[in-house]
C-alpha cells in the first residue's frame, strides 16, 4: 500500500488521568484506561497507573485474561505459585497470561516506592483456561528503531522494521515512542488494530487533527472496525521532547464480564472462579 492510500488516524477521544491519593500501601492510583469505558478499548480492558509500597498486592488470584506490567521506577518483585521469581527494573516489562488459574504476587522490593502501568488484555471465550504462563520482557531485549528525530522501542508485534519479543496469546504492538522537541513520526500499525496511547513526558501533537496532548494525557484513536491488515498511519508531531507509550490489537469482539480480579464470558463462570478459588484449585499461595 502506498503511503497516499495508508487510512490516517485521528484522536477519537482524549483525557487527563486523574489520580486518588490512598494513602500507605497503595500510595497514589490513576485509571489511564478507565473500567467503565471498557467496552471502547477491546481488546483491552482497563490500565492502572499505580504507586506503591510493599503490602499492596501480594498473594491474589486472576482467571481469563492476560496483563502487561511495565515498571516506571523502582524494582519490581514478582513470585507465582509454581517457583517463579523475579526482580523488573525501569523499563521492564512482565506479560502473563492468567488463563486458568495464575496466583501471584507483584511487590515492591524492600522499601521502595514502585510506579508501575498495568494493562489488562482481554481474551477470547476458547482461551481462557489456557494454561497460565509469564514472560519477563527486559529493557535490553526489547529492540530500538532509530526514526528520523528519535526512536521506537518495540515490546510486541512488528513496528518500525523490528519485531518486539513478548509472546502475547492475543497479538497486540507495544512499542515507547521518545521523540526529540520538533520532531515528527509517522506510527505505521495495521488499520484494523484499536489503539491509544499515554503521554509519559513532554508535549505532542497527534492524528489528522493535530490534538495536543501532553504528560498524563491518553489518545483514542480512530480505527476500521471492518478494515484490514493493511498499514495505517498515525502523526505524532513533538512540541517538546516527549516520551508515549502506545498499544495496538484487534477487537475481539466478544461478550465479558470483568469482575474483581476475574474477566469471563459471563456472571456463571465469574461465580465458578470464586468457588474454584476458595477450594483451592488455584494452587498453594504465592509467597517465597
Amino acid at each position: 500500500m502506498t503511503e497516499e492510500n495508508r487510512f490516517k488516524r485521528d484522536i477519537k477521544d482524549h483525557w487527563r488521568v486523574s489520580y486518588n491519593q490512598n494513602g500507605y500501601p497503595h500510595v497514589q492510583q490513576g485509571w489511564i484506561l478507565p473500567p467503565e469505558r471498557m467496552k471502547e478499548f477491546d481488546p483491552f480492558i482497563l490500565m492502572a497507573d499505580d504507586w506503591f509500597k510493599r503490602g499492596t498486592f501480594s498473594d491474589h488470584p486472576h482467571r481469563g485474561f492476560q496483563t502487561i506490567t511495565y515498571v516506571v521506577d523502582g524494582r519490581l518483585e514478582h513470585i507465582d505459585n509454581h517457583g517463579g521469581h523475579s526482580v523488573l527494573d525501569a523499563g521492564d516489562v512482565q506479560y502473563m497470561n492468567a488463563g486458568w488459574a495464575a496466583r501471584h504476587g507483584e511487590e515492591a522490593v524492600d522499601d521502595d516506592l514502585i510506579h508501575t502501568f498495568q494493562l489488562w488484555l482481554n481474551l477470547p471465550h476458547e482461551l481462557r483456561t489456557t494454561t497460565t504462563s509469564y514472560q519477563n520482557v527486559y529493557i535490553e531485549d526489547a529492540p530500538v528503531a532509530e526514526v528520523d528525530g528519535g526512536s521506537v522501542r518495540v515490546y510486541s508485534g512488528e513496528v518500525a522494521g523490528v519485531k518486539g519479543p513478548m509472546e502475547s496469546l492475543v497479538p497486540i504492538t507495544m512499542t515507547e515512542i521518545r521523540l526529540k522537541e520538533g520532531a515528527e513520526y509517522k506510527h505505521i500499525i495495521p488499520e484494523n488494530h484499536n489503539g491509544f496511547f499515554y503521554v509519559t513526558a513532554g508535549e505532542i501533537e497527534a492524528g489528522e487533527s493535530a490534538v495536543p496532548l501532553s504528560k498524563t494525557d491518553v489518545g483514542l484513536l480512530t480505527y476500521k472496525e471492518d478494515g484490514t491488515e493493511a498499514e495505517s498511519e498515525l502523526t505524532i508531531r513533538a512540541k517538546t521532547r516527549a516520551r508515549l507509550l502506545l498499544y495496538s490489537g484487534v477487537p475481539i469482539k466478544e461478550e465479558y464480564v470483568a469482575h474483581g480480579p476475574f474477566v469471563m464470558s459471563n456472571m456463571d463462570e465469574i461465580r465458578d472462579a470464586m468457588r474454584d478459588f476458595q477450594a483451592g484449585k488455584f494452587g498453594k499461595p504465592a509467597i517465597k
